[in-house]
């Protein structure tokens, strides 16, 4: 019962130093006001961000290249290996008919 009674003392002082330093905080600082922007602010800014969108659109309309480029590559290899296959079976067959002729 002692343990519980100390425990119960001990989480109590824990407590009230906790809040005693919460309190004894500097103060949260009082949210600024935005200044007005001028007009010329906000003409740079606007321009800045029109920058950004060009070149957005720029860095997009190279990965859609990229991306048909790769699509016609991969068509094309698949091609050529159908065309090694092909090849490779008439090469296969001519093979055995000589070897029949042979014998």
């Amino acid at each position: 019962m002692q343990k519980n009674d100390r425990l119960v003392i001990n989480l109590s002082g824990l407590i009230l130093a906790i809040l005693i330093s919460g309190c004894a905080s500097e103060p949260v600082a009082p949210i600024s006001q935005e200044k007005i922007l001028s007009g010329d602010q906000m003409l740079r800014d606007s321009q800045g961000i029109a920058q950004l969108g060009s070149r957005w659109q720029e860095g997009k309309q190279m990965v859609e290249n990229g991306q048909a480029l790769q699509r016609d590559g991969q068509l094309k290899i698949d091609q050529g290996r159908a065309l090694v296959e092909e090849g490779q079976k008439i090469m296969r067959e001519s093979e055995e008919g000589y070897k029949s002729i042979k014998k």
